[in-house]
């Protein structure tokens, strides 16, 4: 039997394991972390993601589908009417949301106990022994760093977020809301509570005694349910993260045996909510490449020649949706493209992103089952 190690124990090197491990390989997964947790906050699965986690056999049961919403002004006032039924027909499937916690705990129940080794640090790709090796080790990897030595670090991308999942003692829809440099977006979870987050052109490295406080003041007089959803939320809660990407792209996603997946290939900012999408796509494109040949250098240059130009090219527009919507900040600029999006109709803005979320994923070829007598 085939064996792999994961180095990483995220959303792209769960996936990785599950669709390797569904292609007869024995799979471990090393994460440095003394357990397996998953940060407070929430994740957007688009259609591009649903169906590569359908061909990966896993079974998420507290998804939510998004069925309302739209995309506001500070003052409420709406820019564009999100039409449900419309995207499902553009793009293949809903969009839907989960829990980040909820997402991990599905991967795992998806492979075999005893698959993952937590607190397991992994310094030098020397020091493992398997066919493949799957850096799946995050945007600050140290494999890319020890394989890439001379690749350029993350750059900041300009702006900071904060996030938080909050329960409302009300239902409220899907959206997103934009003024000048700046992005707040409320989206439900199945159980009730809320997703939110804010992100902001900002300097890098820039904290607040009491954050909470902070967002009260920035974001108070916003549209409801921002104010109510900033008071709702415990200051324990809050996470706050500057917002990197990998600025200089990897000239490939395979150093021999070595193939980079998720953040550590190719970090991006949130602004198209493609990031775990995309490293769920490498990690089933992975699994076909394996599957599909004995030749393992055959199957790893196949993987990049798939995943580079694709994931790289969402990388691009996702930088390029920052700038055009909440990095935007000339306000004569951010009046002009509100009331662009305005005139258009709700056909056209429902397309947006199929181009993206259309992809269909590979599927990977299962070993036979063994004979019986």
């Amino acid at each position: 039997m085939r064996k792999a190690i994961v180095v990483g124990g995220g959303i792209g090197g769960l996936s990785a394991a599950i669709g390797l491990h569904g292609i007869g390989w024995e799979v471990t997964v090393l994460e440095q972390a003394p357990e397996l947790t998953a940060v407070g906050a929430g994740i957007s699965l688009w259609p591009n993601a649903l169906r590569s986690l359908e061909t990966l056999g896993v079974r998420l049961d507290k998804l939510q589908e998004q069925s309302s919403g739209g995309l506001h002004d500070r003052k409420g006032r709406r820019i564009t009417r999100w039409d449900a039924d419309a995207f499902r027909r553009h793009h293949g499937r809903p969009l839907a949301a989960i829990h980040r916690a909820d997402l991990i705990g599905g991967l795992l129940d998806a492979l075999p106990a005893g698959s993952v080794r937590t607190g397991a640090a992994v310094t030098d790709v020397g020091d493992l022994d398997a066919d493949v090796i799957i850096a799946a080790d995050g945007i600050h990897s140290g494999l890319r760093k020890q394989l890439w030595p001379r690749h350029p670090a993350p750059v900041y991308s300009g702006s900071t977020a904060f996030r938080a999942v909050t329960a409302l003692p009300h239902p409220t829809d899907l959206s997103t809301s934009w003024d000048d440099g700046a992005e707040i977006g409320v989206i439900p979870l199945h159980d009730g509570r809320v997703y939110w987050w804010a992100s902001y052109v900002a300097e890098a490295g820039l904290r607040h005694e009491d954050p909470k406080a902070y967002l009260r003041e920035r974001f108070g007089g916003w549209h409801e349910p921002i104010p109510e959803l900033i008071d709702a939320t415990t200051p324990e809660t809050l996470l706050h993260h500057d917002l990197y990407l990998l600025g200089t792209p990897l000239p490939s996603y395979v150093k021999g045996r070595v193939a980079f997946l998720g953040d550590a290939a190719h970090a991006m900012p949130p602004f198209l909510g493609q990031g775990g999408c995309q490293a769920i796509e490498d990690a089933v494109v992975l699994a076909a490449a394996l599957s599909t040949t004995e030749d393992v250098d055959a199957a790893l240059k196949n993987y990049d020649e798939q995943r580079r130009p694709r994931s790289q090219s969402v990388v691009k527009a996702s930088i390029q949706a920052g700038k055009l919507g909440p990095q935007l900040r000339n306000p004569l600029a951010v009046a002009v493209r509100n009331s662009v999006f305005r005139l258009l109709p709700g056909a056209l803005t429902a397309r947006i992103g199929a181009g993206v979320s259309g992809w269909t994923p590979p599927v990977p070829r299962r070993p036979a089952p063994p004979r019986t007598r």
